[in-house]
């Protein structure tokens, strides 16, 4: 279903409350002390702060966010101590406010399809895990080390690849192969909170977090806390079922022409253990059946995939052919 305008309201008034009961007096030089009644600020104080009226401030955290300049955006944005990924994000709900629902129809999404060129690229390549994801979490594209990384998400039967469904609906796989579940869990959820804001109706989107909040009390938990996040570049850690812990860096990058979506590449630091048991990981990826490292699509019927418990058994490291 489409947000509507009392939905982006709702959207509005709860991003800003629960940013503004996470700001402290003395984090913005404001007398606190005991008998507050609010966490954080009260609604004066942050209208002080962003040099506006407290009526005008109250209309705002009511979602009547539609009028407010870039001047004011700004100004909230300070106020309330936001950073780059949560400014930007008040900018989207503030645009939400205003745009009609058939304006936001009109609005071009990200392809569910990636060129040859794409593809070719990813393939391109060969020293670190690589792959295209749109803001739903949908994998689109991704080179052979990909695949292998996440050997047990593609045995599942669900396509597209989603990598918020891996994390909440197949915690048991998900728990042994991040070992920080609940930083993978943040992640996923502000991504995907972000992608809210920036493409409010989308359907399929809409579709995903319903089907997570009702499924998952750590997604609808963490859902409510209305975290945003731009996934820029940081260091990943895995532990494959094969060739065991992975520590990693990665840069994500935009294409261009092609807003929500995310082109990431992993990578070991030279000379680490890492890197040598990407190169294991390699190997096995090249000696194991097409069927159990299998490509982005719909599994073919006719030739089942070997169940992870099974594959897991007869995994071990094989030199290359």
């Amino acid at each position: 279903m489409d947000i509507d305008a009392t939905s982006t309201e709702t959207e509005i008034r709860d991003f800003l409350t629960s940013r503004r009961a996470r700001v402290r007096p003395e984090q913005v030089e404001l007398p606190g002390g005991p008998g507050r009644r609010v966490p954080g600020l009260r609604r004066s104080e942050v209208a002080l702060l962003a040099g506006v009226s407290v009526e005008y401030y109250t209309r705002l955290e009511r979602g009547r966010l539609g009028g407010a300049s870039a001047a004011v955006l700004d100004a909230l944005g300070t106020a309330l101590l936001l950073d780059d990924a949560e400014r930007a994000h008040l900018a989207d709900l503030a645009r939400a406010a205003r745009e009609s629902p058939l304006a936001a129809r009109r609005r071009p999404r990200p392809p569910s399809r990636v060129s040859r060129a794409m593809q070719l690229t990813l393939d391109s390549v060969t020293a670190g895990p690589a792959f295209l994801r749109n803001g739903r979490m949908d994998v689109l594209a991704e080179n052979a080390l990909f695949r292998a990384l996440y050997s047990d998400l593609y045995a599942l039967p669900e396509r597209p690849v989603n990598l918020a469904r891996f994390v909440f609906l197949h915690r048991d796989l998900a728990e042994r192969f991040y070992p920080s579940w609940s930083v993978a869990a943040d992640i996923n959820v502000a991504i995907l909170r972000t992608e809210a804001g920036r493409d409010p109706h989308d359907r399929a989107l809409h579709d995903l977090v319903g089907e997570l909040s009702t499924r998952s009390d750590e997604f609808r938990v963490r859902w409510g806390a209305h975290e945003v996040r731009h996934h820029v570049s940081g260091q990943k850690r895995f532990t494959h079922p094969v060739v065991g812990d992975l520590e990693m860096v990665y840069e994500a990058m935009e294409p261009m022409g092609q807003p929500g979506l995310n082109l990431l590449v992993y990578a070991a630091e030279p000379g680490s253990p890492t890197e040598e048991r990407l190169r294991l990981l390699a190997s096995w990826a090249a000696t194991v059946d097409a069927d159990e490292v299998p490509a982005t699509g719909a599994p073919d019927p006719a030739r089942p995939t070997r169940a992870p418990e099974e594959a897991r058994r007869a995994e071990r490291p094989r030199p290359p052919r």
